[in-house]
Formats: structure tokens, sequence, C-alpha cells
């Protein structure tokens, strides 16, 4: 009885069979964020670390440094705020020092093993600003500033269902807007880190009056 030779396996098969296996082995990721003035730090879905100053700090500038586990494709996602005393968004309030704040967020990601870059913030990122005030300027002159009236209007949305997710659909939030470190001030924890020369310091398009931000960035593979 003839014997069946087993079938030969074209290299285009093999690589796409034992390509998908290798991408999908779990790399160490090394991290550092900084922000003006907290964040949350999401792989995919999951809360992998959160700013260890509370965002009801005043004046609250650090780096978190840490590291992950992960697996391609995957999501970077972070949520931004800036210190706001209420929904003004000013601080201060009542004070000679009464103002609005100014935000800001870097952060890089490198294989923990190999020291690859892996990503950057940057205006690759897409952000949406979910908490914006005041929506006028004129309310940080305002002698009794009250969140929703005359000059203090504010906007306040929900997070996006899904948001954090592989598939959801980002192509209608703006890219995250560049700005310099003469810009932002940063301070606090900043120079602690070696920041890669092509991470940048981002935000939603304005400074001061986005105080929460959503940020996300989709990566296929390596």
């Amino acid at each position: 009885m003839k014997q069946r030779q087993p079938a030969a396996i074209s290299i285009t098969a093999f690589i796409s069979l034992f390509g998908f296996v290798i991408a999908q082995t779990p790399l160490t990721v090394q991290a550092d964020i900084w922000a003006d003035n907290w964040f949350a730090f999401y792989l995919n879905d999951e809360l992998i670390k959160e700013d260890s100053v509370p965002i009801s700090t005043e004046r609250s500038f650090n780096k978190e440094s840490f590291r992950f586990e992960a697996s391609y494709p995957l999501v970077l996602g972070i949520i931004a705020k800036d210190y706001k005393e209420n929904d003004t968004g000013l601080e201060y309030i009542g004070s000679n020092r009464q103002q609005m704040g100014d935000g800001g967020l870097i952060a890089q990601f490198k294989n923990a093993e190999t020291g690859e870059l892996i990503a950057v913030t940057s205006s690759d990122w897409m952000c949406l600003v979910i908490h914006e005030a005041p929506l006028d300027k004129a309310c940080e002159q305002a002698a009794n500033p009250v969140a929703g009236q005359g000059t203090c209007g504010f906007t306040d949305l929900e997070e996006p269902e899904g948001w954090k997710s592989l598939d959801f659909d980002a192509s209608r939030w703006r890219s995250a807007t560049a700005y310099t470190a003469a810009q932002v001030g940063p301070k606090d924890g900043f120079d602690q880190v070696q920041w890669d020369s092509s991470a940048q310091l981002i935000w939603g398009p304005d400074l001061e009056t986005d105080n929460t931000i959503l940020c996300r960035l989709y990566l296929e593979s390596p």
C-alpha cells in the first residue's frame, strides 16, 4: 500500500502560521509617563497604572515609571486631567491668584529587554476632550465665578463606550496637539526621565481650557 507523503508547507504559510505565534508572544514594556496633573493608563481595557498623586492635589506634577506585559495588536490609552477646583475650570478661586490651569502629558514606551522604542506621545495619538471650561476665558476675571453661569460655561461629556478597545473607531477624534516644554513648563519629575528625542508633550487644542482628555494609540505590530 502506497503511503501518503505529508503535504509540504509553503514559506508563506509557515510565516503566516508561526509569525502569528511569534507576534502573540508577550513582551515586557518599560513605561514612563509624566502628567500635569494626573493620569490613568490602560492597556486595551485593563487599567495598568494610575497616578499615585490624587487629582484633588493642587500643583501635583510627577512622573511614574513602571513595567507591564503586552501582546500585539494593542491599544495604549490614557485619561489625563488638569487640576480644577470645580466646573468653572479655575483654580485658586477667590484669591488674587485665581486663574485657569494648564495641562500637559508626555509618555514613552520601550521594550524592557532590548531598549527598543515602541511608542511615544506625539500627534499620532488621537484625543478627545471630555471636560472643557471655562468656555469663555473672561471667567478667569469674574469676581464670583459660578460654573454654568455667565462667562463660566462648561462642557462635561461621558467617556465613549468601549473607547479603550481594539475595535473602537477613533477616526472622528482629533490628533493630539504637540507643545514645547516652554509652553507647558514641565516640572517635578519631568527631568528624572531621559526622554527619547521623539517623545512630545501633548494635550488637547487648548492647554488652559481642556481639563480632561482621553488619548489612545493603536499599534498593530512592532
